[in-house]
């Protein structure tokens, strides 16, 4: 029995993470992460170890994490997106951890995004 033993290709790219400033017009991105702040008062902890008027942040995966937008403008520290459906959104480098998609990756998913919409 003869079998295929051809190396298979596979085009696996990674999504690196990018400060505000290397960001241009036309890029993908998506957000890794993003911090949102609690006041301490709405902890259920101990409050001999937060003090009332300080703040909790806390950093989770945001439910569009993976979705490619394109940056239209970047205007430090709001970067401004729109989404394959035409819908912009706005973020704030302050709070969100982006990363850049590879080119080919982002049109590519863009174009599935289009079609499906």
């Amino acid at each position: 029995m003869k079998s295929d033993t051809a190396p298979s290709v596979c085009d696996t790219n990674v999504a690196a993470r990018i400060a505000g400033e290397d960001l241009r017009k036309g890029d993908f991105i998506t957000a890794l992460t993003e911090m949102i702040e609690l006041p301490s008062f709405l902890w259920c902890c101990d409050s001999t170890a937060t003090p009332k008027d300080e703040l909790v942040r806390l950093r989770y995966l945001p439910s569009d994490a993976g979705e490619p937008f394109q940056v239209i403008a970047v205007c430090l520290p709001f970067v401004y997106t729109k989404r394959s459906n035409g819908k912009l959104k706005t973020f704030d480098t302050r709070k969100h951890q982006l990363a850049r998609l590879d080119k080919r990756s982002g049109k590519t998913m863009w174009k599935h995004m289009l079609r499906n919409a």
